[in-house]
Parts: structure tokens; C-alpha cells; sequence
């Protein structure tokens, strides 16, 4: 019994004693990390994690909300054998194809359905750069060209001064950001369950040249996040509420992850919680060239400059959008860590949602998941199926 003791209370001393180095060296949140994700019996962030954190609301306008048209041909043809693998496989819990912007094919899966709400991850990057394009347009930043100094004082001095919002939303800042998503020290862990991402991208540095080269970094839009709340004076949230949620007629309200409490700040680079047809919308909106119903929301140049790439050498992203050619057709999407998508081919009038709880992982040197070419795939062969 002595010994047992002794383990024990050599086993708890040694946990405090963890405890309070991560305190002392600043690596409390990965505290925070062990709670919402190894409790709630995962190994990674997972979609239904909102709830684990503070949240901002993104209203929508209940009184001119506005439902998707159904398609004549809604939901008369079955999916392809390989698309019932590959979303059973990977946990797909909503699937829409949207032709000619009416609903073509839904299906929901486990427990979710038209109203249910997962974690956006990654794509949230578009709508923050969605939200750079419309502060452009209503004049409270000038153009992509403007420096980031004149809203952080931080980058207003040395090489930072050389930094443009344009350079943030096109990731070519050339900042020190360490884009990890399994290593708990890294700064990306620390943006997702630490309490203070403005003081975390305040301190980041310029070490490459900005505006010449691609490097995915979520610093980016943390940064611009932070430009776009001094520029405008709101909150990410309310700023997007008043821009898109009301006037595109969001079906219902939405939730944005923050870093702490009510005075906190919106995770810019992720984490809105929504359904699939809500974010469907944001699509559509760049499909036609930002414009919704009569009303032009993004002026058509930002658009056009967002779904091209910027830089020759990395073809596969604009401003925001991940981009590509498949089969001959300019396409451009957005992309969250688990298999999050907005697939949008302008060209045929197509847009294909995809949420769940996993993807195909990418290795090392391919640009774009599996999965993403899969569903485009059986997407089409579904289409041909109705002909």
C-alpha cells in the first residue's frame, strides 16, 4: 500500500510539475487542447468542437432570409457506387451539387441535416478575404496594395513595412509562422486553443521578401483579420453579418470561434460554424463575379484577381481560393483541414459542397487532396446519369 502510494503521489507531482512549466513557459493552451480534444475522445480538432469554445454570432436577417430554388430534377439520381464509398469512408455528413444555382443533389448523413452547424476550418480564409474585397469597396482600405503599418503599428518599421494586405490574402507575406497542425508548441496550435492571437500575430516577423512567392501560412489571415477590424471598426463578425449573412438571405445565423471571451477576437483564419447551404452562397456570390441578385456586393475586379494565381510558379492559389484546372476547366474552391469544400466551376454553372469528418491526405509535393478530384468526378458522372 506504501508503494502504491508513493507511485501515486510521484505520478501527481510529476503532472503539476508539467503543469506548471507549460504555465511559466507560456504553453498553458495546450492545456485547453488536451481538454476539448483528447477528452471529448479525439485526436485531432473535429467539427462539432464549437460548443468548446467562446463564439461570436453572425446574425442573419430572419425576415429576408432567402431559401435555395430546388432543381426540377432535385434528388433523381442516386449517387455513383464510387461517391457512396468515398462519403461513407471518410465521414461525409452533407454533399450538395448546386447546377445552375438550384439544388441539383443533397444528402445528409449520421445526424446532421439542413440546419446543422460544422466547423468551416480553413475555408473561413476565403470569407475573411471575401471580407478584405467588400472593406475595398466601401472604402476603408484603399486596395490590396496598401501597407499593412497603417493599420499595425508593428509592421510599420524595418522590413515590415514592406508588407501589403494584398500580400496576407494572397499568402506571400514571407512571415515567420510555423504552419504545423500536430505539433502542440507550434504557433498554429497556439492560434487555436491559445486566448490572445492578436498579441501572437502582432509579434510575428518579416524574414523573407513579402509579395514574391506562395507559402500557405494561417498567420496571414490572423493578420488580416486583426487590418480588417482597425480599418472598419467592427468586430470580424458583425462586419460580416452587415456585408454577406444579411444581404445574401444566410437561411440562419452562424457562430465564429474566438480566441477568448466576449472581448476577444474572431480565429480569421478558421472556424465558423454553419451549414452547407449557407456556405454554398459564397460560391455563387464569386461565380457571378460578386454580385448577388441585383446588387454588387465585391467590386468584379477583386473577384477576378482572387480566382486567378497570383504568381506564375504556384498556380494553385489566388487570394483566398485554392485554385486548379481540372479537366480543362478553370475551377477555384475553398478548403478546411478535414475535407471542407466549396468547389466552383464557373464554367458549368456548378458548385459542389462537401463537409465532413476527414479527407484523403495529401503527400508530400501533390497540391490538392485526392478526394476534391473524386467528388468533381462522380459529380459529372452523376450529371451524365440524368441525361
Amino acid at each position: 500500500m506504501k508503494l502504491f502510494l508513493k507511485i501515486t503521489g510521484g505520478f501527481l507531482a510529476t503532472i503539476l510539475f508539467v503543469v506548471i512549466l507549460l504555465y511559466i513557459f507560456n504553453y498553458d493552451y495546450i492545456l485547453k487542447g488536451i481538454q476539448v480534444v483528447y477528452f471529448q475522445g479525439h485526436k485531432t480538432a473535429y467539427i462539432d468542437d464549437y460548443p468548446e469554445f467562446s463564439n461570436r454570432l453572425i446574425e442573419a436577417d430572419s425576415v429576408h432570409s432567402s431559401k435555395w430554388p430546388m432543381h426540377q430534377n432535385y434528388n433523381s439520381v442516386k449517387p455513383t457506387k464510387s461517391l457512396a464509398d468515398i462519403n461513407e469512408e471518410l465521414g461525409t455528413v452533407a454533399f450538395l451539387i448546386i447546377k445552375n444555382d438550384s439544388i441539383w443533389y443533397e444528402e445528409y448523413a449520421e445526424d446532421y441535416g439542413l440546419r446543422s452547424k460544422t466547423n468551416s476550418f480553413s475555408m473561413a480564409k476565403s470569407i475573411t478575404v471575401a471580407l478584405l474585397g467588400k472593406a475595398i469597396k466601401d472604402g476603408y482600405i484603399k486596395s490590396l496594395d496598401q501597407p499593412v503599418g497603417d493599420f499595425i503599428p508593428e509592421y510599420n518599421k524595418e522590413e515590415q513595412i514592406k508588407l501589403k494586405v494584398g500580400d496576407l490574402a494572397s499568402m506571400s507575406s514571407g512571415l515567420d509562422w510555423d504552419e504545423n497542425y500536430y505539433n502542440p508548441f507550434s504557433q498554429t496550435a497556439k492560434a487555436y486553443f491559445g486566448e490572445d492571437i492578436r498579441r501572437l500575430a502582432s509579434q510575428l516577423k518579416v524574414i523573407e521578401e513579402p509579395g514574391t512567392s506562395f507559402k500557405y501560412l494561417s498567420g496571414n489571415t490572423i493578420l488580416l483579420g486583426m487590418v480588417i477590424e482597425k480599418a472598419t471598426q467592427m468586430n470580424l463578425s458583425k462586419y460580416l453579418s452587415e456585408s454577406f449573412w444579411k444581404p445574401m438571405g444566410m437561411e440562419h445565423d452562424a457562430l465564429w470561434q474566438l480566441d477568448s471571451e466576449e472581448s476577444g477576437m474572431e480565429k480569421a483564419y478558421c472556424c465558423i460554424a454553419s451549414n452547407a447551404r449557407d456556405f454554398a452562397r459564397f460560391g455563387k456570390l464569386f461565380k457571378n463575379n460578386g454580385k448577388w441578385n441585383d446588387k454588387q456586393l465585391i467590386n468584379s475586379q477583386f473577384v477576378n484577381s482572387a480566382t486567378k494565381p497570383r504568381f506564375k510558379d504556384s498556380p494553385e492559389y489566388g487570394y483566398g481560393f485554392w485554385l486548379n484546372n481540372y479537366k480543362n476547366k478553370e475551377i477555384f474552391y475553398m478548403r478546411g483541414v478535414l475535407g471542407q469544400y466549396v468547389i466552383v466551376i464557373p464554367e458549368d454553372n456548378l458548385i459542389i459542397v462537401r463537409l465532413g469528418h476527414d479527407l484523403i491526405r495529401r503527400e508530400e509535393g501533390e497540391k490538392h487532396p485526392k478526394d476534391f478530384f473524386l467528388y468533381i468526378d462522380e459529380t459529372y458522372k452523376m450529371l451524365e446519369n440524368a441525361s
